[in-house]
């Protein structure tokens, strides 16, 4: 039997450490932040996204009798321990950037000050939630990018790493501009506008493919897209413009006809040659067929006439880049006393900053973002803070918003970038800094830690 409960969605060291915690009796608040620590290759920004989903695991964080009968079975866990987590639920504040907003590496995305115990036991879920979902709208708003205002669509879920993997593809690539999904779940979860066009085997199903054709359009008379590769394009046009002319003759408009294989630059000027002489100029021309930003941005190059790109493995698995270097480091520790104890990971190359921090943005005069500035919180800082409250004692403190609504942010982000860090290849550094007060905190921390240790 299988539970909806994901709470178990831990790696087993988070439980050992929480029971080292009880044990121990730590009770103290911890703070931990969620950040990258590098960017990909061929990257100069990511996009903020998974924060309603993370939010929904923190709300519904609890241990079930089935799960705490898994652990006994397990046979390392005290009896007292496991009574403890039958009771827990999360109770924790928590920070974030909005969903859709840009960020860059060592910044905080996500800031959880909670119980050490229940702070620790919730890092693997968070960094597999807020993972695959920025991952995803970065490389997807790489895609638009490349489309130059052309739609792009999302056709990734017979290729993702599992299901719940083409829910978080579909939802972050419309976040940052794709137009719609074929993914029907993803749809009716999300409110998302879905898309599709028809496959091979319907085509070959028939004795041949114009009948195929007119048994598609005679269902879907205003909103067919015909699938003209299975035998030969030319001919496949062809028929597209029979079926085409058919459909006028009762009042009705073909939407498009689609190109899944091929030097899709030359075919595509072909059938728009084609279409625009049989004078229907309305017909839309889709692609698919293995894209990304580079092939795309190459087609366009090669001046293809191409109106809308069904992009899928490449988007959906972010393929060139498949994961993200994101982390769950703690930064302080608050006393039961009422001390509070920053503190920091120096290890070469793997450096952390100390302290509850908040990032701050600062715009030039022109309307692009100029800088980012790492400070500490209530630390006087020109600029506009990024982290907002999302949750307090366990409860969420924000409405969620509209996909359209985040998928509108994402878009003034984007647009306030400067050209430099939009590149597909040469990637543009954008700056980061340090405030002052961080700095010195930085500083005294290491003095303590070698006199420490």
């Amino acid at each position: 039997m299988r539970s909806d409960n994901k709470s178990l969605l831990l790696d087993l060291y988070e439980l050992t450490m929480a029971a080292g915690y009880f044990e121990r009796e730590r009770n103290v608040r911890a703070v931990f932040d969620l950040f990258v620590r590098r960017l990909p290759k061929n990257r100069s920004f990511l996009i903020a996204a998974g924060l309603e989903e993370a939010l929904k695991f923190l709300k519904d964080f609890s241990f079930g009798q089935e799960d705490i009968d898994f652990l006994k079975k397990k046979g390392i866990f005290k009896d007292s321990f496991l009574d403890y987590l039958k009771g827990l639920k999360f109770s924790g504040e928590v920070w974030a950037m909005p969903e859709g907003t840009v960020f860059f590496p060592g910044e905080p995305v996500l800031r959880v000050s909670a119980p050490i115990l229940e702070a620790q036991m919730v890092e693997s879920a968070l960094l597999n939630i807020i993972n695959i979902a920025s991952l995803i709208s970065s490389k997807a708003a790489r895609v638009v990018l490349a489309a130059k205002g052309k739609g792009v669509y999302d056709f990734s879920l017979r290729r993702t790493q599992g299901m719940s993997a083409a829910l978080a593809a579909a939802r972050s690539s419309y976040i940052t501009g794709c137009l719609g999904t074929s993914n029907v779940l993803a749809g009716k979860l999300y409110g998302m506008p879905t898309a599709g066009t028809m496959a091979h085997s319907f085509v070959m199903s028939f004795h041949s493919e114009l009948e195929s054709f007119r048994a598609y359009t005679s269902l879907f008379p205003d909103n067919s897209i015909l699938l003209v590769d299975t035998y030969d394009y030319r001919k496949g046009i062809e028929n597209a413009i029979t079926a085409a002319r058919e459909l006028e003759a009762k009042g009705h408009k073909l939407k498009g006809v689609r190109l899944d294989s091929g030097d899709l630059a030359r075919i595509s000027i072909m059938a728009r040659r084609l279409l625009d002489k049989a004078g229907l100029n309305y017909i839309r021309i889709f692609a698919s067929g293995n894209l990304d930003e580079f092939k795309i941005d190459n087609l366009l190059k090669n001046g293809a006439k191409i109106d809308s790109f069904g992009v899928g493995t490449n988007m959906g698995t972010s393929c060139d880049a498949p994961y993200l270097d994101v982390i769950y480091k703690l930064s302080r520790i608050d006393n039961s006393d009422g001390s509070i104890q920053p503190v920091m990971k120096l290890s070469k190359d793997k450096i952390t900053y100390p302290g509850k921090k908040q990032v701050f943005r600062i715009r030039a005069k022109d309307g692009f973002y100029l800088k980012d500035i790492i400070g500490l919180e209530g630390e006087k800082i020109k600029g506009k803070p990024l982290l907002e409250k999302v949750m307090e004692n366990g409860k969420i403190t924000i409405s969620s918003p509209l996909l359209d609504t985040i998928r509108v942010l994402a878009e003034e982000n984007i647009r306030c970038l400067r050209p430099k860090y939009k590149k597909l290849k040469a990637r543009g550094i954008y700056p980061v800094s340090l405030s002052p007060g961080l700095k010195r905190m930085i500083e005294k921390l290491k003095k303590d830690i070698a006199l420490r240790n």
